[in-house]
């Protein structure tokens, strides 16, 4: 009898065997199958992946190498690995997503490049992604840009090549600094000042002023109704030139977990700041730095102004990812928008916790990743902070938490002369220029500088709908 069970049992794992080894062999048939579809949609009634760039609606389009080549667009076929990781845009280091003409139902362009049409944001990535409706990738006219004033500083090169070296979408566009054609060329750049060209300005040409430095200390001297568009770290810039620019992958995923990494781990030291400069005014630095140190933080001033005065801006920055839990980012000028290298190489490109004064929140929010600082103004004292900075400094998970925004983005090359040479091409873009540029510039609610009274607030912004309707010809 235990015989006959034993035969039973083992006729019952033979047949299970035989099943299980059916059923391997149909899955990798199932499998060879679909990676073969995926390989060759065409001979399977076309692609799986159709619509896995819809968000984007975007596809590749050719590199010119010159812009009287004639080269047919193409789409790009998916490959495997792209299922899971769906390709980037084309200005992300590994992006490949190229633009092209998107139009509604009703045959309109699909964009909000311009102010007007996007008054919160600064429209960097869609102008990244633009190529106007009535563009000739082989036949449009070459708009000529001259860079009238403080040359040096552009760091480019005559000619076109910075449209074709940065692989722009719209490359059909020349870059000059021979003034004595000015009458002729399309559109002058002003760099930070203005000065009046010799020549009468024609209605179709367009002058840009660009200005990178803090409005408050930049004084412009400019007739009304002579500046069509502005290049200036503001957000509601023509064309925003800021001094870093952060993008994410997935603006729907903002944090993501880091693995067990313990960004505090080894850091003995709480907080440092360094000041360069001591001929500018650092009271607000130093006021703050005081103040915190009355509610025991431990604050290390480096540079001209601190007590460790001979250190070099590397050796600093290395600090800062191994010894510091917290950064004083603070930078020069409290102005709308304007937040410079302080914050986006010194602090978010190194290990470390920023704490942030100069542009107002909503600035910062609109320009960083998402719980990567912490902002004066959301305190209501120095006292209030310390108690913030104290708690996270004993608790690492805490600290940790505002390390989480890594690996969702990156910070991109916004291409500067990429976005003005598309624009230029644009035909729909509105006929207008500035009635009071000093007033949109450095009016009185645009910058405050006073040492505070802490917490420093700026006001709201000053361009309300009825002052925007003042200021647009």
């Amino acid at each position: 009898m235990t015989n006959r069970k034993l035969r039973h049992l083992l006729i019952l794992v033979l047949c299970i065997s035989f099943l299980c080894s059916m059923l391997t062999v149909y899955w990798l048939i199932k499998r060879s199958y679909n990676l073969e579809k995926l390989e060759r949609p065409d001979a399977y009634n076309g692609p799986i992946v159709n619509n896995i760039l819809d968000n984007y609606n975007q596809q590749d389009r050719p590199y010119y190498l010159e812009p009287i080549i004639t080269v047919t667009p193409y789409y790009k076929e998916m490959e495997w690995n792209e299922i899971a990781n769906p390709p980037l845009p084309w200005y992300f280091k590994d992006g490949s997503i190229r633009p092209t003409k998107a139009l509604s139902s009703s045959g309109l362009k699909l964009t909000q490049v311009w102010p007007e049409k996007q008054i919160n944001g600064d429209r960097v990535e869609e102008q990244l992604m633009f190529v106007p409706l009535n563009y000739d990738y082989n036949n449009a006219p070459i708009k000529s840009i001259l860079l009238f004033n403080n040359v040096n500083e552009w760091m480019v090169d005559s000619g076109q090549n910075e449209f074709i070296s940065k692989n722009c979408p719209v490359n059909r566009c020349t870059i000059t600094t021979d003034k004595s054609k000015s009458s002729n060329i399309d559109s002058i750049v002003f760099r930070n000042e203005f000065s009046r060209p010799s020549h009468i300005k024609s209605g179709k040409q367009v002058w840009i002023l660009s200005i990178v430095e803090s409005a408050f200390y930049t004084e412009l001297n400019v007739d009304h109704d002579l500046i069509n568009w502005t290049a200036t770290y503001r957000h509601d810039s023509d064309i925003v030139m800021s001094h870093q620019r952060w993008a994410y992958y997935d603006p729907s995923v903002t944090q993501i977990e880091q693995f067990n990494r313990n960004y505090a781990q080894h850091k003995t030291k709480q907080l440092a700041i360094i000041i360069t400069d001591c001929n500018i005014n650092n009271d607000r630095e130093l006021f703050y730095a005081r103040e915190l140190s009355k509610y025991n933080i431990s604050v290390d001033v480096y540079g001209g102004c601190g007590e460790f005065k001979n250190i070099e801006s590397n050796t600093f920055l290395q600090m800062l990812d191994q010894s510091y839990k917290f950064y004083l980012a603070f930078e020069n000028s409290n102005c709308i928008d304007y937040v410079t290298e302080k914050f986006f190489v010194n602090g978010l490109q190194h290990n470390v916790l920023p704490i942030v004064m100069g542009a107002r929140r909503e600035d910062y929010k609109r320009l960083a990743p998402d719980r990567s600082y912490l902002h004066v103004d959301d305190y209501e004292s120095p006292e209030q902070l310390a108690e913030h900075l104290r708690q996270l400094d004993a608790d690492d998970d805490l600290y940790n938490e505002y390390f989480q925004w890594k690996g969702t983005g990156e910070f991109i090359d916004t291409r500067f002369f990429c976005r003005l040479c598309a624009m230029l091409h644009d035909d729909g873009a509105p006929a207008k220029s500035y009635k009071n540029l000093d007033r949109w510039w450095r009016g009185p609610e645009v910058c405050d500088n006073l040492v505070p009274e802490i917490p420093t607030q700026l006001p709201p912004p000053p361009l309300a709908i009825n002052d925007r309707e003042e200021i647009w010809t």
